[in-house]
């Protein structure tokens, strides 16, 4: 777990206090989202009081345990879907951002929710596997398409891919996984996951 005061675009509040609002509205103790999202009790205190910065994978996790839309968690406010038919427009540097010690994500079409897939604009932070506690995952499945920079995929059943502007990869989300960048630039690729439905498979008491 990481201490760091890491939060999203100015415009939206924490996550932490987006987390600690949702439970509460929902008359959820700590324990009871600790345990329908497969995290600790103290990294769920933690994230709510703003004291670590949660993955992607964690993001997720909660978002599962509150029973809402990942966008929510971002800050967002998405629109019920509808029989009339839906779309979603994000203009260049408007996306929903939130920034980790590893990742900073912009999160596109954050107008709808229960999307089948999370489209993220990502820049990689992370330079060093060894800055990842571990490697975590989650079901469902990811792609992402390397647009700037070069990254590094590590994944717990493979040896380390290296991915250049152009290449893109397709993996199982419940492998573990992470991304990092490879050189002086930070890296960017948009990220696609599928969205998380049902009780997570992975163990439960994930750490951050």
């Amino acid at each position: 777990m990481t201490n760091v005061d890491a939060v999203n675009d100015e415009n939206y509040p924490p996550i932490g206090v987006t987390v600690q609002r949702l439970r509460k509205r929902q008359k959820m103790t700590l324990n009871d989202l600790a345990q329908k999202s497969g995290l600790s009790i103290s990294a769920v205190s933690k994230i709510e009081n703003g004291q670590v910065s949660p993955t992607y994978e964690t993001i997720m996790r909660l978002a599962v345990g509150l029973n809402v839309d990942v966008t929510e968690l971002f800050g967002g406010s998405p629109t019920r879907p509808s029989s009339a038919g839906r779309i979603a427009i994000t203009r260049k540097g408007t996306g929903i951002a939130l920034k980790t010690p590893h990742y900073e994500y912009e999160m596109l079409g954050a107008g709808l929710s229960k999307k089948e897939f999370t489209p993220l604009l990502t820049k990689i932070r992370a330079r060093s596997i060894q800055e990842f506690p571990e490697l975590q995952g989650h079901m469902g499945e990811e792609f992402f398409f390397v647009l700037s920079g070069q990254v590094a995929l590590h994944t717990e059943h493979y040896e380390p891919i290296l991915l250049s502007p152009g290449d893109s990869g397709y993996f199982d989300s419940n492998m573990g996984h992470a991304l990092i960048s490879v050189g002086e630039e930070d890296a960017t690729i948009l990220w696609v996951a599928t969205r998380v439905h049902g009780v997570l498979s992975r163990p439960e008491q994930q750490p951050i």
